[in-house]
């Protein structure tokens, strides 16, 4: 066990050491990488904080920037965990939402880390730990895959019914470009190619992509992406793939990663260094997202308001914006 942990490390190791951004970033020499600082996120320049009174602005890309938790923690009247797969829809959803009810301005905090991710919040109290930092927001509602929102009403911890609101589909992303000239699922398996792919681990979407992947070309292509690159290296797992796997092409880190389709349109939308190879239907997976209230939730009634709200004509006009389909159901 221990040598094959070691083979990754070392994999990882060299799959970054090989990357031409740290050559030509660093070149050996002690100077600030060469990419822009836009290139870091949160790329929403502050539309994703809900606070009115935001006091100082202390945000540093790379070093201090806490993209993925919103808003302010000192009295909030609702507690949102969302997979991140919409972060970038939040914001208009939010301040929709605030429009048809005024009494939420400014009051709602929202997470946006994987959902597996979240169930160990969750579990935890919903007390968290980033860097040096420590503090506790437990939620109202928790959106996921259909699927394991059901799973974990039946386990007691969240609160029928679930709400079905949206589908999404499976895209590859590679850099503006595409220079690794992917066509399509089968060339992930290319030994040349560096893949950023998310873990199995605690990101529902790589149950997805395996599925993909068996349809575009068997339990081969699944195995050799998954199992021989990322023993080899050549492919390194996420731990946030949606901030993640667009940012590690832009900086040259990995040629290509299967991510949401709705996640490559916002990168093309917001004009950064992303494009995106369609995936057939035939090989696609799709997900339908859902959410429920979670029990003991502190503010039951903004959680209701949130779940009618979500699968509202107007939030759903929202999602469209990215590619995301309502849920016929």
């Amino acid at each position: 066990m221990m040598k094959v942990l070691r083979g990754v490390l070392l994999g990882t190791a060299a799959f970054l050491m090989a990357s031409p951004c740290h050559a030509q970033a660093w070149a050996g020499k002690a100077k600030a990488p060469a990419y822009k600082e836009d290139v870091f996120p949160p790329w929403q320049h502050g539309a994703n904080n809900d606070a009115l009174d935001r006091g100082f602005d202390f945000t540093v890309p790379e070093v201090d920037v806490l993209a993925d938790f919103h808003g302010d923690l000192a009295d909030p009247k609702l507690v949102l965990y969302v997979g991140g797969n919409y972060f970038f829809a939040m914001a208009p959803l939010v301040q929709a939402f605030e429009a048809a009810h005024p009494d939420y301005k400014g009051r709602i905090y929202w997470e946006t880390i994987p959902p597996g991710l979240l169930v160990k919040q969750i579990k935890a109290g919903g007390t968290i730990t980033v860097g040096n930092m420590t503090w506790t927001a437990k939620p109202d509602a928790y959106f996921a895959g259909l699927t394991k929102v059901q799973e974990y009403i039946k386990s007691g911890m969240l609160t029928g019914p679930a709400v079905p609101y949206v589908t999404n589909t499976l895209a590859i992303m590679v850099p503006k470009g595409n220079p690794g000239h992917i066509s399509g699922l089968a060339d992930l398996a290319r030994p040349e190619l560096r893949l950023a792919m998310p873990n199995p681990a605690f990101e529902g979407i790589a149950r997805q992509i395996k599925l993909a992947m068996t349809k575009a070309g068997g339990e081969k292509l699944a195995q050799t992406v998954y199992e021989t690159k990322v023993h080899d290296g050549s492919t390194i797992l996420t731990h946030i793939h949606h901030r993640q796997t667009p940012l590690f092409l832009m900086q040259g880190v990995a040629d290509a990663g299967v991510t949401w389709q709705s996640e490559a349109m916002f990168q093309e939308q917001a004009s950064h260094a992303i494009e995106h190879v369609a995936i057939p239907d035939r090989d696609n997976a799709t997900a339908i997202y859902a959410g429920a209230q979670v029990a003991g939730a502190a503010h039951p009634e903004a959680a209701k308001a949130w779940l009618a709200f979500i699968r509202s004509p107007e939030a759903l006009r929202i999602f469209e914006r990215y590619g995301f389909k309502a849920y016929a159901g």
